[in-house]
């Protein structure tokens, strides 16, 4: 997965209908800066109103996914969504001249191919996932479904549908890695529906852009063609048609034997994109249907507002327990690897320290990692949290003058997010056992309220090495 957050290098446009309105409407991608996320702008309306695409917006998900901010709308914005996801583009701005995607041959390829055209680019904001830190489970009885979301340190997604009909069976599918999966094999799944939905559908106002080239229509009914063709007038649907004897309307192929699931996993996509940031979890569906995917979709940027508001208790202008200078008196490190900048707190009942390190461009690891985009070592990331645990156990009844405190095991190292010049590392470490002259040490480093990194480390206080 990406670290770094993406936008697309160049603007590009996709033609055609609605597939439930039947507008002609045009879709332009735009670059869009760091941290702006996806947003639909409806051209064709006075004021050019903006849609931000997030849950909190959903007004209605029949048959797709509605949105509507500021007096506009736009419906069906799952395959849209699903494509930026799949190329893990994290912020675009998409100009709309009706109130529906055109919706192509019904999948996301047709608007993936268009953002590959358009290129990418790296920005230099690092992106802020979701991490699934716990199990999040929803079930609707009704509807006999059930989504788990489980921790994770990638993004993984399964999906089973069964809709205990003979014209489709049990299907499953699962996504594993987004870069080498998504184009090939999800992109070009296309939607469908059954052909007793069709009347009905259309009496509801939708699929008025609905035709046999833009969907799969599963033959769940026998009728004669002269009827069959009949229905397809009224909903003035004007291609030729039959029954025909492999399960779908004309006899068209799937592109996948189990095409219908990978649209299902497809719309999931999209759906839990309006959650506002990438995952880190592992998601496994069964039965999944837009209804239920938005109302997981809460649950999950519910997490995620906790995380972002979560604060840390770390004061950042409190008088230093120890400066630099009262550092450099303890501490047998010197340029260019003393790693900690000055020490804010020490806690001995809760066994914690906190400390700092300014980052800056001026750091001489810089200009070999990278120099075209620098970013800090996880190694010396780790190797500054040990500095920060050594300052502690220096400062502790267990030291002894003359004796040297060693960095020995990592455990469990996580790198969440870069850190990059300019970012303050605050680093709180707590012990957390103690063997003979060992001590175990939980750390973690944080940009802002932000965890970057967290590794186990385990340190002894030994004797001087002679001379």
């Amino acid at each position: 997965m990406n670290v770094l957050q993406r936008t697309i290098k160049q603007s590009v446009s996709l033609s055609g209908i609605g597939l439930h309105t039947g507008n002609p409407s045009t879709i332009t991608f735009h670059p869009a800066p760091e941290n702006y996320g996806f947003r639909f702008i409806r051209t064709d309306m006075e004021g050019h109103p903006e849609i931000p695409a997030l849950v909190d917006y959903v007004t209605d998900i029949a048959r797709g996914t509605t949105i509507t901010c500021n007096g506009a709308s736009v419906h069906t914005v799952e395959h849209v969504l699903a494509a930026l996801v799949g190329l893990e583009i994290d912020n675009c701005r998409m100009e709309l001249t009706a109130n529906e995607p055109p919706i192509g041959d019904g999948s996301a390829l047709p608007y993936a191919e268009v953002l590959l055209q358009a290129g990418f680019e790296d920005q230099k904001a690092p992106r802020e996932f979701v991490e699934i830190d716990q199990m999040l489970r929803y079930v609707n009885e009704s509807k006999q479904t059930e989504i788990v979301a489980l921790p994770n340190d990638d993004f993984r997604i399964t999906v089973m549908i069964d809709y205990q009909n003979s014209a489709l069976a049990s299907q499953h599918s699962g996504l594993f890695d987004l870069h080498s999966e998504f184009l090939r094999d999800f992109a070009p799944a296309r939607t469908f529906c059954f052909l007793t939905e069709v009347e009905s559908l259309h009496e509801q106002g939708l699929i008025r852009g609905g035709s046999l080239d833009n969907a799969i229509v599963i033959v769940d009914k026998e009728m004669p063609d002269e009827e069959l063709r009949s229905m397809l007038t009224r909903f003035d649907i004007e291609q030729n048609a039959v029954l025909g004897h492999n399960g779908i309307l004309n006899n068209r192929l799937l592109r996948f034997k189990n095409e219908p699931a990978r649209h299902k996993l497809l719309d999931m996509l999209g759906d839990l994109a309006l959650i506002g940031a990438p995952i880190k979890g592992q998601i496994l569906a069964a039965r999944p249907g837009h209804a239920v995917n938005i109302e997981f979709a809460k649950k999950i940027r519910s997490l995620h507002k906790e995380q972002k508001n979560k604060k840390k208790t770390v004061n950042t202008t409190s008088i230093p327990v120890l400066d630099i200078n009262q550092i450099l008196k303890v501490m047998p490190h010197r340029y260019p690897f003393l790693l900690v900048d000055r020490i804010t707190n020490v806690d001995r009942e809760a066994k914690k320290i906190i400390g700092y390190k300014n980052v800056t461009i001026n750091e001489p690891f810089f200009p070999g990692h990278f120099p075209e985009r620098p970013i800090m070592p996880g190694v010396l990331i780790i190797e500054a949290m040990a500095q920060v645990g050594g300052l502690y156990l220096l400062n502790s009844d267990s030291y002894q003058e003359g004796k040297l405190v060693f960095f020995m095991a990592i455990n469990n190292a996580k790198f969440r997010k870069p850190v990059i010049p300019g970012d303050q590392l605050v680093m709180e470490v707590t012990m957390t056992g103690k063997r003979f002259n060992t001590f175990a040490m939980s750390a973690k480093g944080y940009v802002g309220d932000t965890l970057v990194a967290e590794a186990e480390l385990s340190a002894a206080i030994v004797d001087t090495l002679p001379a």
